[in-house]
């Protein structure tokens, strides 16, 4: 039969399109015409699934979480470009303690969506997943030109801590290229800005942060938000709506930046970026379809790239395998999902984790026993 692969990074081990190369031989072998196509949720990642579909590699030299440089690929493709947050202030650039949580910020992801217009790219879709930083997005808009002043007129510290110096914000000096540019914030997540399931108290702890330092992010993300609304054209009830959005309190509030600042709009990540690797017309001459990603549970069902596939195949009525390194949901309990291969169920978890090629081979080569039945 034809068999679609369209799987996610098994996340630290193997990019989608390795994973996809290891499934093909086997499944090849069996007398199966396969064919790939990359999928991304919007987080990391996004940028390897865009060059495995055929988009262009670009660099940038810009600044990190902390100020340090380093080199960061974009992806595009004519005048679309896809910037990953985390290639320029991502969690993986840091070890995140205190002292990061407080003080990382998003200059970085400035600076490449800079290299993009640069490029002449007039569409940008700003994945935002595996962020370091709770600055709000104000790292990102001081390096398009905003300016985020103490009480003496100078620029405050990086860092969500700094965002509590801001006495006012002024973005007149935005480039004014953004005024001709789509900006599209392509999120998995669903979280506002402020409170309970905003930025910080969801995302805050993973990033260093403990209660007290949430608390406090919290407090300068509020005082950004009102600084927004002394600044911005639009109405203070528009700005604190802006903050309610699904999606605004997405990498440290970055969400929140660009919908602001940047006049983004929201995208659901899985969706919009399976659409621009031409997941559809791959997906109409499939037989069957193999989705997965390092994890298999119930947030893959939320929103996730597998997930977003599980359902396609589900209303089209076409039979989806998952492969995984690990599954915490039996077939039965995800609606659209025919079998899963587990890597764990072939190999220890340090062979998963140090031969990770290898092990998804073996699972190609199971599953192509199981579909001989």
């Amino acid at each position: 039969m034809h068999i679609l692969l369209a799987c996610d990074k098994f996340k630290g081990t193997l990019t989608s399109a390795q994973v996809a190369a290891e499934l093909t031989a086997p499944l090849t072998a069996a007398g199966h015409t396969v064919s790939s196509v990359p999928i991304a949720d919007g987080g990391d990642g996004t940028v390897a699934a865009a060059l495995a579909a055929g988009f262009t590699a670009r660099t940038a030299t810009v600044a990190g979480p902390l100020g340090h440089s380093v080199e960061a690929t974009w992806a595009q493709s004519g005048r679309t470009a896809i910037v990953e947050l985390a290639e320029a202030s991502g969690i993986a650039l840091v070890s995140p303690t205190r002292d990061t949580a407080l003080n990382a910020g998003t200059h970085g992801t400035g600076e490449v969506i800079a290299a993009a217009l640069d490029a002449d790219c007039t569409r940008i879709v700003l994945a935002v997943g595996g962020s370091s930083s709770t600055d709000g997005g104000a790292g990102m808009l001081t390096a398009l030109g905003a300016r985020f002043l103490n009480d003496s007129g100078q620029q405050v510290p990086t860092g969500g801590l700094g965002l509590l110096e801001v006495a006012r914000a002024d973005l007149t000096g935005l480039d004014r290229r953004l005024r001709d540019t789509e900006v599209v914030l392509a999120s998995d997540v669903d979280n506002p800005l402020l409170g309970p399931h905003g930025a910080a108290a969801v995302y805050g702890p993973q990033k260093g942060a403990s209660d007290t330092e949430v608390a406090l992010l919290d407090r300068a993300l509020t005082h950004l938000r009102d600084r927004f609304a002394e600044a911005a054209t639009t109405t203070r009830e528009a700005i604190a709506r802006t903050a309610l959005t699904p999606g605004a309190g997405a990498a440290g509030g970055t969400g929140f930046g660009a919908l602001a600042g940047l006049g983004a709009e929201v995208r659901p990540g899985a969706d919009y970026i399976m659409e621009l690797v031409g997941f559809d017309e791959a997906f109409d001459s499939a037989e069957l379809v193999v989705t997965g990603e390092g994890r298999f549970d119930r947030q893959t069902l939320s929103g996730k790239g597998p997930g977003a596939v599980i359902d396609r195949g589900r209303d089209a009525g076409v039979p989806v395998w998952v492969v995984c390194g690990a599954a915490e949901l039996a077939a039965d309990e995800a609606p659209g999902v025919t079998g899963i291969v587990e890597l764990l169920s072939l190999a220890p978890a340090e062979t998963c984790m140090s031969h990770p090629a290898a092990v998804v081979r073996q699972a190609g080569e199971r599953l192509a026993e199981l579909l001989r039945g």
